[in-house]
């Protein structure tokens, strides 16, 4: 592949590639641990619950999707095993064991706010010190997202 020329140096483009893999390794895992969920859900809220699980793991989907073209677009190529997203990633695929609404909402909530948590850290190195302007909004819009979703599940937890 020809490197990019985009005004970014390639030290600057692995950095930024380095964190767009973390990201991408969180964002497989919640998407995983949201499908496990939608599958194996229980209790009187079923079908609701269900259902918005299956929107959720959509969205993550599409989500998990646009990190990796990034990663693309700077020229690196997609750490795309499990192995390599175990070794990255912040969370752990790991359920506590119940299927009801509220135990699954809360560990997604714990889930979405950890990754809120590392992509705030992460938006003022990528523009201040790597230059990457563009991939900087990315992620705050990113995070905005898992913003949103994290207050609809503490919602569901009221």
């Amino acid at each position: 592949m020809k490197t990019p020329n985009i005004g970014i140096s390639a030290e600057n483009r692995q950095a930024i590639a380095d964190q767009l893999s973390k990201i991408l390794a969180d964002e497989f895992v919640l998407y995983s641990k949201t499908l496990n969920f939608h599958w194996n859900i229980e209790g009187p809220d079923f079908h609701s619950v269900h259902v918005y699980l299956e929107a959720l793991y959509e969205e993550q989907q599409e989500v998990v999707d646009t990190v990796a073209e990034k990663i693309r677009m700077i020229g690196h190529y997609v750490p795309a095993t499990l192995e390599k997203y175990s070794e990255l990633t912040h969370l752990t695929e790991k359920t506590k064991g119940k299927n009801d609404s509220q135990s699954i909402f809360a560990e997604l909530l714990e889930d979405h706010e950890s990754i809120i948590i590392f992509i705030r850290e992460e938006i003022k190195p990528i523009a201040d010190k790597w230059h990457a302007d563009g991939i900087s909004d990315y992620i705050t819009g990113l995070m905005e997202q898992h913003e949103k979703t994290a207050w609809m599940l503490r919602s569901h937890l009221k």
